[in-house]
């Protein structure tokens, strides 16, 4: 199992940890601690654990090392799509200190 970190800046981490957590909990579960501002969810073989910070969102992943730039993926575009008025951005830092992906939410271009 590998590891990997975002910490995405925000106004509201607990709403967004709590979206985040029900939406993709639904499948194979998961749970927001509302006191606590915490939660977790399965994804297959590998587990968000998700915490709201002061004005950040931490997001921790653990999957195997085949699944890991899916899952950063998966959850990122869920994330930045659920905070697109707030332009989020989730960019993921793996255990060994090498960059993940990076989600933000794409506009479409302007015709002039």
């Amino acid at each position: 199992m590998l590891d990997t970190r975002a910490l995405v800046a925000t106004g509201r981490p607990a709403r967004y940890g709590k979206q985040l957590t029900n939406h993709l909990g639904r499948k194979l579960g998961g749970e927001w601690d509302e006191s606590e501002e915490t939660g977790w969810v399965v994804l297959g073989e590998g587990r968000l654990t998700l915490a709201a910070g002061q004005d950040e969102l931490v997001l921790d992943l653990k999957a195997p090392a085949a699944d890991l730039a899916r899952l950063e993926e998966v959850v990122g575009r869920h994330l930045v799509k659920f905070g697109a008025r707030d332009d989020l951005v989730c960019a993921w830092t793996r255990g060994d200190g090498s960059e993940g992906t990076r989600q933000v939410m794409e506009t479409e271009p302007v015709e002039s």
